[in-house]
Formats: structure tokens, C-alpha cells, sequence
């Protein structure tokens, strides 16, 4: 009997072909067939439907609709209208069930048929033959009707044949429910020619496919240059080679070493055939198994170019890191190596994992920190003291950690080390840049506990740690450090009230108090802080020590306040408008009130007020919140530096770098690209050290940027009240400089109106500071003072009085004496006299005889100065030039004696070099110039004393530090000034600058003249190669703020020329991604190590991304700020002004962060009500 009825014709093997057409026919009819048993069919009918019933109805992977095909009692024509209607349903469903018809419909073996037929009969087989006997009886009839048009079985048919199959054209609905077709279905053979699959055997050709990666390997592309693999190899020292020909041989080549890569051929014996596989003929040999690392060298080597060892290198790396460590396990610089080359090492294969490990392999870089992390662990153990190598690890650790755990890890640090400042300073950035813990209380109390501890280590009343050197310095930057943080979250009145209270108690102690240590101090000087006596920078303040004095005598005299000046009222109306929108009027009045009320509040006794009357007790200061914060300061440089900073703080532009130089935290303002005056003169463009920093008082956001000039009437009083009290304190230079100080604050003052270009300001400014410079210049010990001649005639020159300036100028230089240029002072005056004229040049046709020529060859003379009569001999031209030559080569093989002499010098140098070269240009022209700056240059860059002792000279860097810098900067200024009245090269100026901010890279004038000349040139890509060789060689955050800012201004002037109303333009810049560029560099300087933590980066970017539109981003970046900077109030006031929907939610950040918000939204609904 054949096993499928449909080829039951097929005849057998030594059978004659008629029997087995005959016997085929009978065959044929199956019904009539006695073995077929209707028991069966009802046994198979309950066995599927039971097992349906247990299957849960919600199992997707099982086929319900297979019931119908074993059984038919229950498919009547209703029911098959019914499931071709589900059927359709489903089709419409599983919307990628479109396609497809096959071209043949015959051709389907469905092996999943089969293979269900089969898994209900072994079912069946094994049941019990009462209960088919029991329901045999009764469906008897039903089952024999149903089944005759629809199955054939396997027991019906008497003979089986090898050959004999069914065929299945049912569909499986189970197809229409996944994807795709069941794997176990899917033929593993794939099928070549047209022909029916075993009817013809010389047409069919069948392909077997064994491994599916060998398919993949077929289809992989030839890899590229940059893929991993590539890059590894290309990383690898190549094969070494020589030539062994001699040189006169004309046939001469370099031949390639043959390195075998496989073992030598000793295996013949046990593999003659090489059939087996390494291992097993490793084993065969009697050999141990090869460790992992050789196999996965070895396969390395068969996959790459033969001779090429990947790993070796790594290997004899990582042996020798761990030789040193081992060795010398005290070197904390090797430690430090080994964690480093981590990073490198990851670069490359795993040296330690087996082939399928090294392809599967993610390069995680939490599998980095947490080798590195093990690595400093070890380190630690040997070197339980180690400061850095602690910081380093916890450093690892806030990838780990929560902000809780590290914070106690912290703690136990600075618990073992209280007396190491640089690690407090970590610590207190640390904390302040935490968002989730952070609050100005806490942050506030944390900078006091600080101070305190170390100045208990500076008293010597810490016993257990010794005083670490340069710690008096570090105590005054954290206090200067605390001073801007409290300025920077709104809280200016208890900043001010900080420096109050330690210029006090640094130059006004007692000497009564001298000998006792800083707390025992801080007790004495809390009551003259609660007294309500005047204090610096209030009327009438004489300090502690003449309160002490006074006390001691039996009490203080009451002085009568001045009845004389009644206080102008400027208090102009808090709303001035009511029509704009809620969040405008809140930063009005908020910037109204951090310009007027940033001096503490005070009860004035004169008008019977007590400390109920402040309207804002956050205005009030408790000596609480600053006595802790009280140090000690002996060395009378710090001390100076403490007042300079102070007046920097109010606003006062000092000579003396910002303290500390890197603090990048407190950097909040973006004015450091503003030129001042520097496009139009460049060779007397003033640059103010202050760029960068809010002074108190002004705090506006980003795009309002509406600065009113200097301060309001009680402002500026303060700043006049200090600087009498200071003048009363110093003498002699120190009370010069300040008198400088003052002057300058009133030229900044004057420069600010020029550039807002507002006239009547300008004028009533101008009258002002002229009268203050007149009254300066009055005092008996400034009338000789020949720098304070300079600033005022410069500030004559620059409110357009140039007769008046001249006549400044040549009486000062008249009254001067012959001092020459063996002078500074003259010197320096002469350089701004000639600067000044030359910029009013209009070409150097006629310089010669000019006057700023008159003045630099009587500067030369040395002898009595005589005005400009309009008109200059050349032999004074020929002498002043042999004059300065000589002059220089002087100056520049002069070795100093001290430091005072060696400041002098540097500034005399300067000031020479300036003269010496402006003469040169004005006389023979820029080259002339140029190779005067190119000589000094090349002399102060040549090495120091140690390389010059045979010759007896002693001139380099070393012997002035800072000529350098300020002669770099008088060379692009006057290369700058060229370029302007003149056609003339850019490279020239181009390479002096790249020079200089090579090795001055946080000089802003360097990179201001920078930008300014690359904005107009059409490629940035020597700008853009140069900015990241910059940023990748130095720390400094100026590199990347203008290189964002340079950016910044192509975007802006290519979207000026794009969008331009000239009809139809055809633009010549393209865009070419510049938003997504300055996106990348600001991302890449965030994550830099100044650049995280400065406020002035953050509001850029987010000013930028607002710029673009994109608000959502922009939300997701303010908060992205706040956790690396939440103290700084002016990201804050930013948000608003971008996001004013968020008002309240903003000004609830703030107060829950106890930021000062000074107008309160109940107050502002109540003045609106008004």
C-alpha cells in the first residue's frame, strides 16, 4: 500500500507495469478499504478537541484552527462562511500580507502539515480503545460522509512505496500571524533549475548551505581604512627592513625578513595528511594546550598581515607598567601612568580574552573606570598619605557613585588632610556644583568651616597637622572665591560685608590683639561689627583700632551728621510700564533693585531707625554669616592684592590680573569680545582686566544687556569713601597706584559712554571725571606725578579736546626734567603722546616731519623738551635712531638686581621697544619696524642664564617675564594700525599672533585682534586648525570662548548676506553646518575641565540654542546647567526671558535653592494691583 494515495500509481521496483496500473486503481478507492476504523476518527476528534479546551485561549504561538483539519464532525458550511470571513479580517490586519500570489500554486510542500498530523497520532496511538469504541457508535455514519472527500489514510493503503508523498494545499493561517515562516520550515537547501522536485533528477540541483557564516564572509565588503580592525593594524610597528646590497650596486632593493608566522613544520609525523586542527595536533604531539592569549595572538596574526603582532606591544606595556609599579611602588607618578594608559589600551584587542570574546567585546568606558578604579585602589593601599592619588580615585568614583556617598567619601578625605588648602578648594567646588545637595546656606557655612580650619593650622593651634607652604596665599583666594560665589547667587550685601569686615580686621587692628590667635581675634571684633559705627566705604568710618581706642578712653564721641547736602531722591518708578507681560516687568524691577540695593542696610541713628524698619531683612548682614569666614593676613603683597580685589569688585579696573588668575567659576559676563575702542585706535585700545566679570550691581541677562555707566549716587559714594579711607592708610607708591586706579575707573566710565555712542551721558560723565582728575592732580604729592599727567590728558584726548590734551602733554613733558630714556615715566608718556598723533594720520606721507616724530626724537635727545614747532631737523632723526639702538642693546644685556628693579626694567623695556619702533615706522616704514620687534623678540625668547654663563651675558624670558606679552601686543597693534590706513599683507600679522597665543593663550587682547582680523576671510579653516591645535595644548577656557565667538560671527555675517533686501542675491559663503560646529565646540568645552563650571558657557550655549528656536532642547540645557552650576543667578534670570511661561517654577527653584530673589511674586502682584 502506498504511503500517499496520490502517487499510489508509481509502480514498484521489479514489478510489470500493467499489474501496478491495476492494482493502482484498487488501490485508489480508499473508502471502501476495510481497514479504515470510524472508532479512529472519533478518537482523534476528542483527543483535539480536549486539547484545545486545555490550551489558554490568549497563546498566540498555538493554532486553533488545526481542529478542522483532523476532525470534520463540527465543520459544517456555516462554520467554514465564518472562518473565510475571520480569514479576511486578518488580511486587513496584518497590512504586509499584500503581496503575494506564488507563479506556482502546486508547487507547496508543506512539512508543517506533516509534522501536525503526526504529533496528533502518536496522541492518539497511545488512548485508551473503550472510549473510541463508546463513541464510536454513535458518529459512525457522520465521520465516513465528512471524511470521504477530504483525507486519505496511511492504513487504507495496502502497499508501501519508498517514493510516495501527499500533497497539502491548505494555508496556514499561523503565517498570516508572525512575521515570518517558522525556522524549523524553512528549507537549510536552496534549489537551482525550474523542475518539479523529484520528477526529473537530471534537471533538479539542490545546494546545501551547512553554516551561515559562511554566506556572511561572502557577503562582508572589503573593510576601509578607518574601521577598528584597520585602525589596529595601522597602530602596529611594521616589519623591519634593510637593504643588505651594497650602494654601488645598481640593482640595489631592500629586502622583507621572512617571519614565519606558524610553528615550524615538526608536525608531519602525527598530521602527514593536515587534516586535523591545531589543538588536535598539539595534542597528538604530547603538548599542554596553548593559553588563551597565544591562541587569540595567533589568530590575530592569521587574520592580519603575517609578521604583524597586535598584541605584543600592549603585552610588553602593560609588563612594564607593572615592573615599575611593582618596584618602586612609592612612585606616584607611576601610578598615575599606569591609570592613564588604560585609555590606550582600550584603544587596541583584548589581550586576554579568546577569539569569540575579543569579536563580541564592548569597549564600555565603565570597563575602563573600573580598571583604573581597581588600579588607584592598589596604589592607595601602597600609599596610604597620597592627596592626588585620593582625588583621582574619588574623581572615578562620581561616575559610581550618588551625590550622598561621595560627598561622605569627601569628607573622610578632608578629614584626614584639614590642612592641605588645595584639596579644600576641590572639595568647596565640589560642593557648590552639586544640585541636588546644594543650597547658599550650606555652601556659605561650608567656605567659613574652611577658613577656620586652616587658619587653626596657620596659628599653630592645630597640633596634629603641620602648616603646608603657600597656604596664607590659597586662604585669601578661597575668601575672594567665597566673596564672588555670594555675589554670584544675588547675595552682594553679605559680599560686601565680607570685604568690609576683613579690610578691617587686616588694616585696622589693634595692637592689643596682635598676639592672640584668629578666633580669639574674631571675638574682640565682633563688638565694633555690632556697634553700628560707620565701616569702610561709609561716611565718617575710622576703623577698629580708633573704636577700640575710643572705648578704652570711655566711649565714642557722637559727630553730627552733615545737614548741608540733602539726598537727591533717584529712585525712578518700579513699573514703569504696566501693559508688558508679567516676567518682563519681574526682571525690570529685579535688575532696578540689584543695581541700587547692593550695599547692606544699615539703621541710620540719625533718623531714630532700628533693624525692625529694613523692608528686606535679607539686606541686613549678621556677623554670623561672615565671622568665620575672618583670616589673618601678614605678607603686605597679599594684603595689597586683598584691596585690589576689592576694588575690582566694585568695579574699579586695576592693573593687577583678577585673584586667583583661574577663576573660571566666577566668569559670568560675556564682554570680554567687546573691543573698547580697539577697531578704531588700534594702537591705544584701552584693555580693562575686568572683562569677563559682572561688577556688583550688574546683573541683567543675556539679551537685554542694558549696563548703565558705573553706579547710582550711593554707589558711587562708597567707592569715593574707600578710597579716601585707603589713602589715609598708604603712602608713597602704594597711594599712586590707587590715585591711577581712581583715574581709571573715570576713563572706563567716559570709554563705556563713547561706545554707546550717547552724547549727553558723555558730556556730564566728562565733566565729572575731569573735575575729579583736576582735584587729584591738585594734592601735593601727584603734581610731579608724571602717570597721572598721562591719564588725564588722555582723558582730555578722548572726550574730543585734543588742543587741551596737547597742551597736557607738553607741559608734563616740559616740567619733566631730562631724565630721557633713561626715564619710564617719560618714556611711557612719550609713547601715548606719539600713538595718539600717529592715529590721526591719515597715511605716512608726511610723517617725518609730524608731530609725533618731534616727540620720540626729543625723547631720544635727553635733554630739556621744547613744543612742536612744525618742523624736524633730519640729523635729530639720524642721532635719535643711533640713540635707541644703543639704548636697547642696553637694556636687553642688563641683568636686573631685584625684583623691583626687574619690574622696572620690564616696563622700561616695553616702553623702549614701543618708541624705538613707532620712530622706525614713522620714519623708514613698517618693515623697519617690524625687525625691530622681530630682534627683541627673538632676544627675550632666547634661553636663560643657565645656557649663557661662558659669554657673560644674562638676558632671556626669565629676567622679564611679562616683556614678552606686552611687546607681542605693540607689535599686532601697530601691524593692525598698518593694515588700516594702508594695503599691506595679512600673513605677517596673522603669524605674530598665532606665535603669541601659542605661548599666551588667556590673553584676550591677543585673541580679540585674533578674530577680528579672521572674520573677514573667507576660509576658516586655518582659524578652525589653529583654534583646536590651541585647545588640546593648554587648560586655559579663552581658547574655546573664542573660538565659539568666531564661529558665531561667520554664522552672523553669512545670515547677514543671505538675507540681505538687495532683489535676488547669490550668496558666495555657504553655510556648510556652522550651527552644528558651534554645537560641537560648545559641547566639547562643557566637558572640559574650567569649562564645566563656568557660568558665562553655559548661558552662550543656551543663549545660542534659543537663538535657533529650538525651545525644548533649550529647557533640557538650562537644567543641564543647574547641575554643574545651580549657584549662579544669572542662568536663572536667563530662563525666564527665554522660557516666561515658567516664571513661578523658576522663581520657586531659586528660593528653594536660597537664591535672593528680590522682588517675591505676591509683591509684584500687589505693585500691579496698585
Amino acid at each position: 500500500m502506498a504511503l500517499f494515495p496520490a502517487f499510489a500509481g508509481v509502480a514498484e521496483l521489479g514489478e510489470p507495469s500493467a499489474g501496478t496500473s491495476e492494482s493502482s486503481r484498487k488501490e485508489l478507492d480508499w473508502l471502501s478499504n476495510p481497514s479504515f476504523s470510524t472508532e479512529d476518527a472519533l478518537l482523534l476528534h476528542q483527543r483535539t478537541t480536549e486539547v484545545a479546551n486545555l490550551i489558554p485561549e490568549k497563546s498566540p504561538l498555538i493554532r486553533t484552527t488545526s481542529r478542522s483539519e483532523l476532525s470534520g464532525e463540527h465543520d459544517t458550511d456555516e462554520s467554514l462562511k465564518q472562518s473565510s470571513k475571520k480569514r479576511k479580517k486578518k488580511k486587513k490586519k496584518h497590512h504586509h500580507y499584500k503581496k503575494t500570489k506564488k507563479k506556482n500554486k502546486g508547487d507547496s510542500s508543506s512539512s508543517e502539515s506533516d509534522l501536525d498530523t503526526k504529533h496528533v497520532k502518536d496522541k492518539a496511538a497511545g488512548s485508551s480503545r473503550n472510549h473510541e469504541k463508546e463513541a464510536a457508535g454513535n458518529l459512525d455514519k457522520k465521520t465516513s460522509n465528512l471524511t470521504s472527500d477530504r483525507f486519505v489514510w496511511l492504513d487504507d493503503i495496502q502497499t508501501l512505496t519508498a517514493e510516495t508523498f501527499r500533497i497539502d494545499k491548505k494555508s496556514d493561517p499561523t503565517n498570516w500571524a508572525y512575521k515570518s515562516l517558522y525556522r524549523g520550515d524553512i528549507a537549510r537547501y536552496k534549489r537551482k533549475g525550474e523542475s518539479c522536485l523529484g520528477i526529473d533528477a537530471k534537471k533538479q540541483c539542490i545546494t546545501w548551505d551547512s553554516s551561515s557564516s559562511k554566506g556572511r564572509q561572502l557577503q562582508r565588503r572589503p573593510e576601509r581604512y578607518f574601521t577598528k580592525t584597520s585602525v589596529k593594524m595601522l597602530k602596529t610597528d611594521g616589519i623591519p627592513v634593510c637593504n643588505n646590497s651594497s650602494p654601488s650596486d645598481s640593482t640595489a632593493f631592500i629586502s622583507v625578513f621572512q617571519m614565519e608566522t606558524d610553528e615550524p613544520s615538526d608536525t608531519t609525523e602525527v598530521n602527514p595528511l593536515g587534516i586535523y586542527d591545531p589543538s588536535t595536533t598539539v595534542w597528538l604531539q604530547g603538548k599542554g594546550c596553548k593559553d588563551a592569549d597565544h591562541e587569540s595572538v595567533n589568530m590575530q596574526q592569521t587574520t592580519q598581515e603575517p609578521g604583524i603582532n597586535i598584541n605584543s606591544i600592549l603585552i610588553t606595556k602593560v609588563e612594564e607598567h607593572n615592573k615599575k609599579v611593582r618596584e618602586n611602588p612609592r612612585d606616584i607618578n607611576a601610578w598615575m601612568e599606569f591609570v592613564s594608559f588604560q585609555d590606550e589600551l582600550m584603544k587596541g584587542p583584548n589581550l586576554y580574552a579568546s577569539q569569540g570574546e575579543q569579536e563580541v567585546r564592548r569597549k564600555s568606558l565603565k570597563l575602563i573606570l573600573e580598571k583604573k578604579l581597581a588600579i588607584l585602589e592598589r596604589a592607595i593601599e601602597s600609599n596610604p598619605g597620597n592627596v592626588e592619588l585620593k582625588l583621582a580615585r574619588l574623581k572615578i568614583c562620581t561616575e559610581f557613585w550618588e551625590p550622598p556617598a561621595l560627598i561622605k567619601e569627601w569628607q573622610k578625605l578632608i578629614f584626614l588632610h584639614p590642612n592641605n588648602p588645595e584639596l579644600w578648594k576641590k572639595y568647596l567646588l565640589f560642593c557648590q556644583s552639586q544640585f541636588t545637595t546644594f543650597s547658599v546656606s550650606k555652601i556659605n557655612s561650608l567656605y567659613g568651616k574652611c577658613l577656620t580650619t586652616l587658619a587653626a593650622v596657620q596659628d599653630g593651634s592645630m597640633v596634629s597637622h603641620p602648616l603646608l607652604p603657600g597656604t596664607e596665599e590659597a586662604m585669601l583666594a578661597i575668601f575672594i572665591q567665597q566673596c564672588h560665589f555670594l555675589r554670584q547667587a544675588g547675595h552682594s550685601e553679605k559680599a560686601v560685608s565680607l570685604f568690609q569686615a576683613l579690610i578691617d580686621f587686616t588694616f585696622f587692628k589693634p595692637d592689643s590683639v596682635k598676639d592672640l590667635p584668629t578666633r580669639g581675634q574674631v571675638e574682640f571684633f565682633e563688638p565694633f561689627w555690632d556697634s553700628g559705627e560707620p565701616r569702610i566705604g561709609e561716611k565718617g568710618a575710622r576703623g577698629w583700632k580708633a573704636w577700640m581706642h575710643q572705648q578704652e578712653k570711655g566711649g565714642w564721641i557722637a559727630l553730627k551728621p552733615d545737614d548741608d547736602e540733602e539726598e537727591e531722591i533717584d529712585e525712578d518708578q518700579e513699573i514703569k510700564d504696566k501693559t508688558l507681560p508679567k516676567w518682563h516687568i519681574w526682571l525690570d524691577i529685579e535688575y532696578s533693585r540689584e543695581a541700587r540695593q547692593w550695599l547692606p542696610w544699615r539703621p541710620d541713628k540719625t533718623k531714630k531707625e532700628t533693624e525692625e524698619d529694613c523692608e528686606d531683612p535679607e539686606r541686613q548682614v549678621l556677623f554670623d554669616d561672615l565671622g568665620p569666614s575672618l583670616i589673618q593676613l601678614s605678607n603686605p603683597d597679599l594684603q595689597c592684592q586683598l584691596l585690589y580685589s576689592f576694588l575690582q569688585f566694585l568695579g574699579v579696573p586695576c592693573t593687577s590680573k583678577l585673584f586667583p588668575s583661574d577663576l573660571y567659576i566666577a566668569m559670568d559676563e560675556n564682554n570680554i569680545f567687546d573691543s573698547v575702542l580697539s577697531d578704531e585706535k588700534p594702537l591705544t585700545s584701552v584693555d580693562f582686566p575686568l572683562s569677563g566679570f559682572n561688577s556688583i550691581g550688574h546683573m541683567d541677562t543675556m539679551l537685554r544687556g542694558r549696563h548703565h555707566v558705573g553706579h547710582y549716587k550711593e554707589g558711587e559714594e562708597f567707592i569715593q569713601n574707600v578710597f579716601h579711607v585707603l589713602f589715609l592708610l598708604f603712602s608713597g607708591k602704594e597711594k599712586s597706584n590707587l590715585t591711577i586706579f581712581w583715574l581709571q575707573y573715570e576713563i572706563s566710565k567716559v570709554v563705556q559712554c563713547l561706545q554707546t555712542k550717547n552724547k549727553k551721558k558723555l558730556k556730564a560723565q566728562g565733566r565729572k571725571s575731569k573735575k575729579l582728575a583736576k582735584s587729584l592732580l591738585k594734592a601735593p604729592d601727584n603734581r610731579n606725578h608724571l602717570s597721572l599727567w598721562k591719564l588725564y590728558a588722555y582723558l582730555e584726548w578722548l572726550l574730543g579736546n585734543i588742543d587741551d590734551a596737547r597742551k597736557v602733554f607738553d607741559t608734563a613733558l616740559c616740567t619733566a626734567g631730562t631724565g630721557g630714556l633713561k626715564s619710564p615715566q617719560i618714556c611711557s608718556l612719550s609713547l601715548l603722546y606719539a600713538q595718539l598723533e600717529v592715529e590721526l594720520l591719515e597715511s605716512l606721507e608726511g610723517a617725518v616731519t609730524s608731530r609725533a616724530v618731534h616727540i620720540l626724537t626729543k625723547l631720544a635727545e635727553s635733554g630739556p623738551y621744547v613744543p612742536y614747532s612744525g618742523q624736524v631737523l633730519s640729523v635729530n632723526v639720524l642721532k635719535a635712531r643711533k640713540t635707541y639702538e644703543h639704548a636697547l642693546q642696553d637694556y636687553l644685556s642688563k641683568t636686573p638686581v631685584s625684583d623691583q628693579d626687574q619690574v622696572s626694567d620690564t616696563n622700561q623695556l616695553v616702553n623702549l621697544v614701543g618708541c624705538y619702533a613707532l620712530f622706525q615706522y614713522l620714519t623708514l616704514g613698517i618693515d623697519a619696524a617690524v625687525l625691530i620687534y622681530a630682534q627683541t623678540l627673538e632676544k627675550l625668547e632666547a634661553p636663560g642664564p643657565q645656557k649663557c654663563e661662558n659669554t657673560g651675558e644674562n638676558f632671556g624670558i626669565q629676567n622679564f617675564p611679562t616683556a614678552l606679552e606686552a611687546v607681542t601686543l605693540l607689535h599686532t597693534n601697530l601691524l593692525r594700525f598698518h593694515m588700516k590706513i594702508s594695503v599691506y599683507p595679512l600673513n605677517p600679522l596673522r603669524e605674530a599672533l598665532t606665535e603669541a597665543l601659542k605661548r599666551y593663550p588667556s590673553n584676550r587682547s591677543l585673541w580679540r585682534s585674533y578674530i577680528h582680523i579672521e572674520r573677514k576671510s573667507h576660509s576658516a579653516s586655518k582659524a578652525r586648525r589653529f583654534f583646536d591645535g590651541v585647545t588640546r595644548s593648554t587648560n586655559s577656557l579663552e581658547p574655546w570662548l573664542f573660538a565659539i565667538q568666531a564661529e558665531q560671527m561667520r554664522k552672523k555675517l553669512i545670515e547677514n548676506v543671505q538675507r540681505a533686501d538687495v532683489g535676488e542675491i547669490h550668496s558666495t559663503i555657504p553655510e556648510t553646518g556652522l550651527t552644528n560646529r558651534i554645537v560641537a565646540l560648545f559641547e566639547h568645552a562643557v566637558q572640559s575641565e574650567n569649562g564645566t563650571h563656568c557660568p558665562l558657557l553655559w548661558r552662550m550655549y543656551l543663549n545660542f540654542l534659543a537663538s535657533l528656536g529650538k525651545k525644548e532642547k533649550s529647557k533640557g540645557l538650562f537644567y543641564k546647567a543647574l547641575q554643574n552650576c545651580p549657584w549662579a543667578k544669572v542662568l536663572y534670570m536667563d530662563a525666564i526671558e527665554y522660557f516666561p511661561d515658567h516664571l513661578q517654577e523658576t522663581l520657586d527653584l531659586m528660593t528653594e535653592k536660597e537664591l535672593r530673589v528680590r522682588v517675591p511674586m505676591e509683591e509684584l502682584e500687589l505693585l500691579l494691583e496698585v
